[in-house]
């Protein structure tokens, strides 16, 4: 019998790194540059705010590596950001066809520009729906901004036949969602799906037997922070 002791026993060692620039954002990072350089020219003083402006934009598309918590009864957050509405709703009718009629409870996390942009599947198995709805850049913050924004709904089934729909919405600076995804697709749980450029939301629609694990107000990380976890009952307690 093993000592309790005894330290755990690890294999490796983790290290931290400067998150990597998505390769959607590499362009953007060079436009900058060459901002940066035609401003020296005119003038000096503007190459430290435009110095600035290159390590923003870079900041932005940072794309983290993120470790994903295991098992088939969690969901995880799809974007990092903050948690602004916990609320049962109807269902946008372009998710009514897979995920019914029924009001679920929706989950709205708002990134600002200072959060990372990169969106991620919030469980493991196939996409079975992307849709993308041109629309309003109205504050993402605001309820209206679900119905009325540019957007874009995906549909992912899970191995044990269960549904997950969530929604990338664009914001009042954001003007393009970008999407890495297309049905038929299969993805493993926390793996990258699109990004929003320059400050957006996300919403996530759990079934009823799925009980929320966040409080509004709470900070969450794509692909690491549990926001819902199966308890085979509905949900209760949440506004109406």
């Amino acid at each position: 019998m093993a000592s309790l002791d005894k330290p755990p026993v690890t294999t490796s060692t983790v290290k931290w790194r400067f998150p990597a620039v998505h390769p959607e954002g590499r362009k953007y990072v060079a436009i900058a540059v060459g901002l940066t350089l035609l401003a020296t020219i005119v003038t000096k003083v503007l190459f430290w705010p435009f110095v600035g402006l290159v390590i923003w934009v870079a900041t932005f598309f940072r794309d983290p590596v993120r470790t994903t918590p295991t098992g088939e009864d969690l969901i995880v957050a799809p974007a990092d950001g903050l948690i602004t509405m916990i609320q049962r709703v109807p269902i946008p009718r372009e998710l009514a066809g897979d995920l019914g009629d029924a009001p679920l409870v929706r989950v709205s996390i708002f990134m600002s520009v200072f959060d990372v942009h990169i969106n991620r599947t919030p469980i493991a198995g196939t996409i079975r729906q992307v849709v993308y709805i041109s629309g309003k850049f109205l504050n993402a913050d605001l309820d209206k901004a679900s119905d009325e924004n540019e957007r874009q709904h995906i549909v992912v089934e899970g191995r044990d036949g269960r549904l997950i729909g969530f929604t990338q919405i664009a914001g009042l600076v954001a003007r393009r969602i970008v999407g890495f995804v297309k049905p038929g697709d299969m993805v493993a749980t926390g793996q990258r799906v699109g990004l929003i450029r320059f400050g957006s939301r996300v919403d996530v629609y759990l079934p009823d037997d799925v009980v929320p694990q966040v409080a509004l107000g709470q900070r969450s990380i794509a692909g690491e922070t549990v926001i819902g976890r199966v308890a085979g009952s509905p949900v209760t307690g949440i506004a109406q």
